[in-house]
């Protein structure tokens, strides 16, 4: 039996640079509830509005056919939603998006759960809410989230994270299952299966760090840096500890990690760790090597330690991730 509830105000918000796909899922599967609601003949149970910094942009007044009300006069939402916008230049988006952090501090003051997807994580954490809590973003965003938001406990492995009424999912296609968190929990289970297996969505995926690949920062100024990362990039295979890669760099261990952290956002030996892990991925994806071939090629001596460093990083054992992402 479907489960009866108080129709919920819920607001959607139309951010600069938003991600079409964001909106338009969310939008679907809410519209998709309430379509199964009225053909049973009750009311549907949430009323959808599209809110924006419409003084910033005067085209988004419209969306697709839905009027956007202004932020100024959405009034008082029980479930507030940030879709996912471009995060390529996180600081730009969020200057542009500047108007709706105050909003949405007064939104959650006022009761409302707030639900961010994928890159929408940098606007709610960027209000200051999820200090101290859980979230995700997509993984392959998470050095960027780090450096910009200490902060916040980030759980890149996570699809969905449920904290204080603060919500997050990780990359595109998480933003369903985020969505079916959602409805589990305000419309019940029976409502979420039957979305599922409308949208076709795995309900038991949990974890999202296979879909990820490491990105080294390489857009910096920092020489000390730069050499650090160039031997490690060149000598994963080779080397035994981060030490025998940087002893020859004139600069203390500590000033090389400090320096590292700051700028990359991982310490040197998590990037080593990183450059070897990406490099195993390839050589499953790519090649029909033993798996005590790919171990060595990828810098390690130690076959019980390569699997427990690949599973920590990727989710899942190197035999597991071969069978799932090798190019026959």
């Amino acid at each position: 039996m479907i489960k009866p509830i108080d129709m919920k105000q819920v607001a959607i918000v139309v951010t600069q640079h938003y991600k079409l796909l964001s909106i338009a899922a969310i939008m679907e599967v809410f519209e998709a509830v309430n379509r199964l609601y009225q053909e049973r003949g009750e009311e549907p149970p949430f009323l959808l509005r599209l809110v924006g910094q419409i003084a910033c942009n005067p085209t988004t007044a419209e969306f697709h056919g839905y009027k956007v009300d202004p932020i100024s006069e959405s009034g008082k939402s029980d479930l507030v939603m940030v879709p996912s916008f471009n995060s390529h230049d996180i600081r730009q988006s969020l200057a542009l998006n500047s108007q709706l952090l105050p909003w949405l501090r007064e939104q959650y003051k006022d009761g409302a759960e707030l639900a961010c997807f994928c890159t929408g994580a940098f606007l709610m954490a960027a209000t200051g809410l999820l200090d101290g809590r859980l979230a995700t973003t997509h993984v392959d965003a998470g050095a960027s989230f780090s450096q910009h938001f200490p902060q916040v406990k980030l759980r890149l492995d996570k699809t969905v994270t449920a904290d204080h009424r603060l919500y997050t999912s990780g990359g595109a296609t998480s933003t369903f299952h985020l969505l079916l968190h959602l409805i589990n929990r305000h419309c019940g289970r029976e409502v979420a299966v039957k979305i599922a297996k409308i949208f076709a969505i795995d309900m038991d995926r949990h974890h999202q760090s296979y879909f990820g690949s490491f990105e080294p920062v390489h857009n910096h100024t920092d020489e000390l840096v730069a050499t650090a990362q160039q031997k490690i990039e060149t000598n994963y295979q080779e080397a035994g500890t981060i030490e025998e890669l940087i002893r020859d760099i004139p600069s203390s261990r500590r000033n090389i990690v400090r320096r590292f952290k700051q700028v990359t956002g991982v310490t040197p030996i998590e990037y080593l760790q990183n450059i070897r892990v990406e490099a195993a991925k390839r050589l499953l994806e790519q090649t029909s090597q033993q798996m005590s071939e790919v171990v060595f090629n990828a810098g390690y001596n130690d076959a019980k330690a390569f699997r427990k460093v690949f599973r920590k990083a990727v989710g899942m054992t190197p035999s597991e991730y071969r069978l799932k992402f090798q190019v026959r």
